[in-house]
């Protein structure tokens, strides 16, 4: 259940409220949830699938790219949009905050930084090489279908081995630049495999882009210049 709460300031498991109908909620289960809709009590491994976004968790991408920006701008509930309003649009920290201690977040902020920029990363090959544009991410994979005991002592079929509608989907949701947070993306292939192979190299041709196109980013990308690249000194 607190799974359930913490997910939910991030913009997981309801509606994100934008601006388009029949929006999907997702589901981030609790123990009601689970009760009510199965009649079984709740296990406590599902705690730890839960917790990895597994068993009966659902999200829509637009759902990750807002848990992606709270957590790249220092925890503020920001909403899209995708009408531009009349007034002028508010700040990011004109929203409200979600009670997430910044040094919590700062944590998961250089942790996504490492997927990307560190040679070990998972993501590291698909990383942005303009210096000050570079983003911080995270790879995902999705499954499509359950493993069953039988197959996990007989072998785990290789994706690349199942037919098409059974291949697990690449998952990638990333932010840029690194030190001065403009842009969240993420990224789903439908059964498409490794998100660090498939889903990564997209949204980062997407947030080079995006950094291209936007006139603010090029006094940014300066400032990050001239910040040089020790990561450890980076504050959000």
């Amino acid at each position: 259940d607190r799974i359930e709460k913490m997910a939910k300031r991030f913009g997981l498991g309801e509606r994100v409220g934008i601006d388009l109908p029949n929006e999907k909620p997702g589901l981030i289960p609790t123990q009601q949830w689970k009760y009510e809709s199965t009649g079984v009590k709740w296990q406590n491994g599902e705690t730890l699938i839960t917790g990895i976004g597994q068993g009966f968790v659902l999200t829509t991408p637009l759902q990750l790219a807002v848990m992606t920006a709270r957590i790249a701008n220092g925890g503020f509930a920001v909403k899209p949009r995708l009408v531009r309003p009349a007034a002028a649009t508010p700040n990011a920290r004109d929203a409200p905050h979600i009670g997430v201690p910044r040094e919590h977040l700062a944590l998961v902020h250089e942790g996504m930084n490492r997927v990307t920029n560190n040679e070990r990363g998972t993501a590291f090959r698909a990383r942005i090489r303009e210096p000050g544009m570079e983003m911080a991410g995270k790879t995902g994979t999705s499954q499509v279908r359950r493993i069953s005991k039988r197959e996990r002592d007989t072998g785990v079929i290789k994706n690349e081995n199942k037919p098409w509608e059974e291949r697990d989907h690449a998952v990638f949701v990333g932010f840029a630049p690194v030190r001065s947070p403009r842009y969240a993306v993420s990224v789903l292939v439908e059964h498409g495999g490794g998100g660090s192979a498939v889903a990564a190299p997209i949204a980062r041709d997407i947030l080079i882009e995006a950094q291209k196109r936007d006139p603010a980013s090029h006094d940014i990308r300066s400032a990050n210049l001239a910040v040089g690249h020790d990561d450890r000194a980076r504050k959000l």
